[in-house]
């Protein structure tokens, strides 16, 4: 079996500064060049911290939430056991009603 590579991490602040250069004058392939990142790494990035800049890179690729976005997440996980629970029942009456 193929070893994979190891996964590189990055801190913020680098790529706080990634992205403060990848505004100057420099093309991105070549700053993703020069740093030895691929440059749709650097696209998301920028994106992510136009996007929200008080929660971007928040550390392992786990993203921070206000409280708002943790209330909905929360949410649509109970949604989605609920409809699972349904779905299992309805199945459930189904089979039990064939039998009778």
């Amino acid at each position: 079996m193929p070893l994979q590579p190891e996964r590189r991490t990055f801190t913020r602040e680098f790529k706080l500064e990634v992205i403060k250069r990848s505004y100057d004058d420099i093309k991105i392939t070549d700053l993703g060049r020069e740093l030895n990142i691929r440059p749709a790494t650097i696209y998301r990035w920028r994106s992510e911290f136009t996007e929200d800049q008080d929660i971007s890179f928040s550390g392992r690729g786990i993203k921070r939430q206000t409280e708002e976005q943790a209330e909905v997440a929360k949410l649509r996980k109970q949604l989605a056991d609920v409809k699972m629970e349904r779905d299992i029942l309805k199945k459930a009456v189904g089979i039990f009603s064939k039998a009778q």
